[in-house]
């Protein structure tokens, strides 16, 4: 096939109207020429890491009104919205999976293109990172001073399965989420270029490790433990076994 027609077929201008109120004209020109490309490989590895970006701005946006929504008591809206960012998460994970179809010989070509830049320096990525302490700042003040609750309550001694209840596990989720994207990301990482290496900020690999096991909601996850080791006091934590009466 006649690479540069196809080529000319993406790039010619915007007449029709879907390609002029998505601005397909500007966003498919956001890649490098075809030319230029290092390998085949590029064009990927820039689309993919371009998507994620867009995914992180419509999940900024979607934050902002969870927080609105939250302060608010609309937990209906807000429910509905963190399912809208649970799914982006899902989404951002599961397009990493794509650049495992490129070997690491190839990724070197690519690495060299990258300057000293890393996905440290996303600006989508660092906004994503300072709004976990203001949510939960809204729902300390909403859900447990503004109602007089501990998490433990909300959880276990006056559980309900109320609004609090689902709302944080919706923080939960998003936790959790987020976490499985970043533990995604150090394995991609290891098949392009192993957890012994130093990042293109000289820094070791490994330390990355660290980010994927934050969790931005601390006290979400520490209840279970309180809840399980409290509920153990009363039945025991080593019973006896099932096979023990026959």
């Amino acid at each position: 096939m006649n690479r540069q027609h196809y080529y000319d077929l993406l790039s010619a201008p915007a007449r029709l109207d879907y390609e002029l109120y998505l601005d397909t004209g500007n966003l498919l020109a956001c890649q490098k020429p075809m030319p230029a490309m290092v390998n085949a490989d590029e064009l990927q590895f820039q689309i993919v890491h371009q998507v994620e970006e867009l995914w992180m701005k419509l999940m900024i946006h979607t934050l902002l009104d969870i927080d609105d929504h939250m302060r608010d008591g609309h937990a209906h809206k807000v429910v509905t919205l963190f399912s809208r960012c649970n799914m982006i998460m899902k989404l951002m994970s599961e397009q990493l999976d794509l650049l495992e179809t490129m070997s690491p010989h190839d990724y070197q070509q690519i690495r060299l293109q990258l300057g000293n830049g890393s996905g440290q320096e996303s600006p989508g990525f660092r906004t994503l990172m300072k709004m976990p302490p203001e949510l939960w700042e809204t729902f300390e003040t909403v859900y447990l001073t503004g109602r007089a609750l501990s998490v433990r309550d909300i959880y276990d001694t006056q559980y309900r399965h109320d609004d609090a209840y689902v709302i944080a596990e919706c923080l939960m989720e998003f936790d959790e989420r987020m976490g499985k994207f970043r533990a995604n990301h150090i394995f991609l990482i290891q098949r392009s270029i192993g957890m012994g290496a130093a990042s293109l900020k000289g820094r070791p690999v490994e330390l990355l490790d660290a980010g994927a096991r934050h969790r931005f909601f601390p006290e979400l996850w520490a209840v279970r433990a309180e809840m399980t080791d409290a509920w153990g006091q009363a039945y025991g934590k080593v019973r006896e076994s099932l096979g023990a009466a026959e």
